[in-house]
């Protein structure tokens, strides 16, 4: 592995709570949100990535899905629910716990 192959499998770390995060602000589809994750990262987010993940996120009652008209198909708009907001909270709350201390040891390093 290179550098750049090391950074992104740390990067790749924060896709899941992103995709949460998303869902927190307004309804959004799939496509929508790997266009969203895109704008916001510069990264691409693979379907097999992200379906699987939101299937999951909803079995377990912390986003809902709402199928909508779309033109000639239909999507499915995800939102996420309280105990979904419950749940992205507990987890910027361990990253922050993580980040925070790696931050204070690399000031505290000599």
């Amino acid at each position: 592995m290179n550098k750049d192959e090391i950074i992104e499998a740390f990067v790749r770390g924060f896709n899941k709570p992103t995709v949460l995060w998303l869902t927190c602000f307004k309804p959004i589809h799939g496509c929508g949100l790997m266009k969203e994750f895109k704008r916001i990262t510069g990264r691409k987010m693979k379907p097999f990535v992200v379906y699987p993940f939101l299937y999951m996120l909803e079995d377990k009652g912390y986003i809902v899905g709402t199928w909508m008209d779309n033109g000639r198909r239909r999507i499915k708009n995800y939102k996420v629910t309280r105990k979904g907001e419950a749940l992205f909270s507990s987890v910027t709350k361990r990253i922050n716990v993580y980040m925070g201390k790696m931050i204070l040891d690399l000031f505290i390093q000599k």
